[in-house]
Parts: structure tokens; C-alpha cells; sequence
């Protein structure tokens, strides 16, 4: 009885513990998620640190050069595209902007039609129902404090990515220090076949979010299609978002063009229709060929249980994880040699990365 007793007590602190542990990392998933999102980065610039370490650059500088010209591009697409995005918004709401008075917004959305009629008549009614004063303080203070946690959540993430650059060694000699010495191999393999395959990913992603956000945008404004450059760097954009983005940016497309006229929709929906199929046809496949060696199918179903599950921001890590899945099921179970496999190859070359 004594024995059946222990053995039931340590059941029981076993099971208690795995919740409990479960419990906090469903607590932490933001967290965790911007651990993993800093790794993905970290994987994106390695090889080029890599690279340049080879030619004498000390890691640390090469990592500064990497954040600068990470830092540099965005700056520069803003400063191409916002001054004409924020013209397209106000020529959205008129030339002179918003009305001043209920009487003239009144006017304003009963002789507008479109986008603009609909902008018009939404602020309108939102006139009707003005918070109070102290309702409004709380929300500004609501946005500001979302605002400053956004702020901290990149820093956080580009900070992760810095250090991992550093540590990653480190964290793989201490888990093959705990293995048996034969799997240690495997799993350094397995390990640097997975950075790879981020690596290739996140760069092969954003080659593809610039390349499709420029061509639309630049065929938008060929057919003259209003909002060219919202509605081409929205269509960028979703690119992160595999399946649903490509839809959502062929809907939005052709709705701004059906409040022109269907010419106008139906050209914009061709555009669409036909940039998607040279990114699956000639783009993808060049750029970034079988990196993370996932079926759409097994995409879509990845992208939809990661948004289920953790909200609308994981779903920007639904192919990573799912492609860590994929390689570990394949070396644990299908029992695939890591070190065998193909090395993506985006920007760098296979060889060069993989040394």
C-alpha cells in the first residue's frame, strides 16, 4: 500500500508539474513568440555576419552594418511611399479634406459616392456618438501605452536576434553536451539545417514582399487604378500572411476598382491574378525554391491552426514553426540524414552558407 501510495503521489506531482509548466508558457506565448521571431531574424542574418567575418569584419560591426541597412531600407520606403500614400488618403476624403461642420459633412457624404461616401458617412455617425472627455483621455492613453508596448516588443525582438547571434553556439554545444555522444552529430546538423531553412525563408519573404508590393503598385497606377500605392503596398504587405494575403490583396484591388467602373476592377483583378502567377511559376521557385519544404496545403492548414489558436500576430510565425515541425519529423521519425538534405540558398550562396 505504502509503495502503490508513492507511486501515486509522484503520478500526480508529474502530471501537476506538466500543466503547471503548460499553464506558464500559454502565459508567456507573446513572449515566447518574440523569443522565436528574434531567432528567425538571427537566421536571416547570419550568413551574411558569416561572410563578412571571413573577410576580416569582426562579428559585432557586422551585425551593426546588418541593423543599418535593415534600418536604412525602411527608412528609405518611407520616405518614397508615405508623402504619396498620405496624398492618395487625402484624395480619398476630397481635396480639401474632411468637412469642419455636421452641416457641411452631411452635404459632403450625401453628394459622394464610393470609398469616399462610405469614409463620410462611417464619420459621421461615429459624430453622433462622441465619447466624454474622460472616455477620450482613457482611450489616448490606452493607444499610448499599446504604442510604447509595440516599441518595447521590437526592441525586444532585434535585442533577441543580437544576442543570438553571439550565443547560438553556445546553447548547441550545451544541448549536445547532455546527449549521448552518438546523436550528437544529428542533432548539430539538424540544428544548422533548421537555421538555414528559416535563414532562406524570412530573406526569400522579403525579396518577395518588395518585389510584388513595386509591380503591383507600378501596374495599379499603369491601368489607373485610384490609391495605386496603398492598395499595391497593401498586396506587399500580406505577402507574410501565405494564402490568405495573396486573396485579400486581389479583393481589395478589386474593390477600389469597382468604384470606377468594372473595366477598371477587372484589369485590376487581372493584374492580381497574373502577378500571382509568375511569383508561383517563376519567382518562387527561383527565389526561394524548396526552403522550407512545405505542400500549400499543409501551409493553409498551419496558417488557420496558428491563428485559431494564438491570434492574428503568431500567424507571421505559422511557416516557420511549421517547418521546424516538418525537419525534426523527418529526422527523428522519418530518420533522414540532416546533413544530406539541400541547403537553401537565398541571396547566399548553398556552400557559403552551410561552411
Amino acid at each position: 500500500m505504502g509503495e502503490t501510495a508513492k507511486r501515486a503521489a509522484i503520478a500526480t506531482l508529474v502530471v501537476v508539474g506538466i500543466v503547471a509548466a503548460a499553464l506558464a508558457l500559454w502565459k508567456l506565448k507573446v513572449v515566447i513568440a518574440l523569443v522565436f521571431l528574434g531567432i528567425i531574424i538571427a537566421a536571416a542574418m547570419r550568413p551574411g555576419i558569416d561572410g563578412l567575418r571571413r573577410h576580416g569584419v569582426p562579428r559585432g560591426l557586422g551585425l551593426l552594418l546588418h541593423y543599418i541597412a535593415i534600418f536604412g531600407c525602411l527608412a528609405l520606403l518611407l520616405w518614397i511611399a508615405v508623402p504619396r500614400a498620405l496624398h492618395q488618403v487625402e484624395a480619398a476624403l476630397g481635396t480639401n479634406g474632411l468637412p469642419m461642420k455636421a452641416s457641411d459633412l452631411e452635404h459632403a457624404a450625401n453628394h459622394s459616392h464610393g470609398i469616399k461616401h462610405t469614409i463620410l458617412v462611417a464619420v459621421q455617425k461615429r459624430l453622433e456618438h462622441l465619447p466624454r472627455a474622460s472616455s477620450v483621455l482613457h482611450r489616448s492613453v490606452s493607444i499610448g501605452l499599446k504604442a510604447f508596448e509595440i516599441l518595447i516588443a521590437i526592441f525586444f525582438t532585434f535585442a533577441t536576434a543580437a544576442y543570438w547571434i553571439f550565443e547560438r553556439d553556445r546553447t548547441v554545444d550545451f544541448v549536445a553536451s547532455v546527449l549521448p555522444r552518438p546523436r550528437r552529430k544529428v542533432m548539430r546538423d539538424t540544428w544548422n539545417l533548421i537555421d538555414l531553412k528559416l535563414g532562406a525563408f524570412v530573406r526569400g519573404e522579403c525579396l518577395l514582399i518588395l518585389l510584388v508590393g513595386t509591380v503591383l503598385s507600378l501596374l495599379f497606377l499603369a491601368i489607373g487604378l485610384r490609391y495605386w500605392i496603398l492598395v499595391g503596398g497593401f498586396a506587399g504587405l500580406v505577402e507574410i500572411v501565405p494564402v490568405i494575403g495573396p486573396l485579400a490583396a486581389g479583393a481589395l484591388a478589386i474593390a477600389v476598382g469597382l468604384t470606377e467602373s468594372w473595366h477598371t476592377a477587372l484589369y485590376a483583378g487581372l493584374c492580381v491574378l497574373g502577378v500571382r502567377l509568375a511569383e508561383d511559376y517563376l519567382i518562387v521557385p527561383r527565389v526561394l525554391g524548396d526552403a522550407v519544404g512545405l505542400s500549400p496545403l499543409l501551409v493553409l492548414v498551419s496558417v488557420t491552426s496558428v491563428g485559431v489558436l494564438f491570434g492574428g500576430f503568431a500567424v507571421v510565425l505559422a511557416v516557420p514553426i511549421a517547418a521546424v515541425l516538418v525537419t525534426l519529423v523527418d529526422v527523428v521519425v522519418r530518420d533522414r540524414d540532416p546533413a544530406r538534405e539541400d541547403v537553401p540558398a537565398v541571396l547566399f550562396p548553398a556552400k557559403e552558407a552551410e561552411s
